[in-house]
């Protein structure tokens, strides 16, 4: 499960040339535009929110809504992080002070006791805190068939970012990589089982429609024929 928001340390401070009121964070892999007024300091834990990240209406995130509102298909109203682009320095993410984002989780959850949060530790659901999922045309998203079949394997790759301590680690156990990147677009998946050619997205498997952009792939790569001929191949 990808932790949209997770408690984090503030590696490095650096300045922006000629930004007087932001500098740059730097928490694991990614870098984030901070205002310096907030007074981060190396060392400072913090909540860190992914992109895609989905914030709910609180107080402490209202300086998001200028640029960051959005009112889902369902109503639900929040804030979007996407990457951006300020003073020429890329901003991925955002950082909340630990004191604001547990003033969130106490009002959202009661009296719970937050005292203990590790490095690491999720604190996606206790924020409020969902994945920002864009809306899919209608072409695209087509007629559902079924959920997600259970026997194939969804490919959930942590991001290096995440994962530079580690990274460090098993560079220094002379350990073997594959190295994949990620890119925009919307995740397919093709199968054949028992005779069966089947096309899915992200979580459904979608029934033939001429108008399906995942069929239309799926009839102008010729997967059909393709994996049936593999499957001959490899028995």
């Amino acid at each position: 499960m990808r932790k949209l928001a997770s408690i984090k340390y503030i590696d490095k401070l650096e300045p922006i040339e000629g930004a007087d009121k932001i500098e740059l964070a730097h928490v694991g892999g990614w870098k984030v535009i901070v205002a310096k007024n907030v007074e981060h300091e190396v060392g400072d834990a913090v909540v860190y929110c992914e992109i895609d990240s989905f914030l709910p209406i609180e107080p402490e995130f209202e300086f998001l809504r200028k640029s960051s509102f959005k009112r889902l298909a369902d109503g639900k109203e929040g804030f979007r992080l996407k990457t951006i682009k300020l003073r020429g320095q890329i901003s991925q993410g955002l950082i909340i002070p630990l004191s604001d984002a547990i003033s969130v989780m106490k009002r959202r959850n009661g009296s719970v006791f937050y005292e203990q949060l590790e490095e690491g530790q999720d604190v996606s659901e206790a924020l409020g805190i969902i994945k920002y999922d864009p809306p899919l045309p209608a072409n695209l998203g087509g007629e559902v068939k079924r959920y997600f079949p259970g026997f194939l394997r969804k490919t959930d790759e942590e991001r290096i970012q995440n994962l530079t301590k580690e990274y460090e680690k098993w560079k220094s156990e002379d350990r073997d990589f594959y190295f994949t990147e990620k890119l925009d677009g919307s995740s397919s998946t093709f199968y054949i089982k028992d005779g069966e050619f089947g096309v899915c997205s992200r979580n459904l498997e979608l029934k033939e429609s001429e108008d399906n952009t995942f069929w239309k792939v799926a009839r102008d790569l010729d997967l059909e024929n393709k994996l049936k001929s593999l499957l001959f191949k490899v028995n």
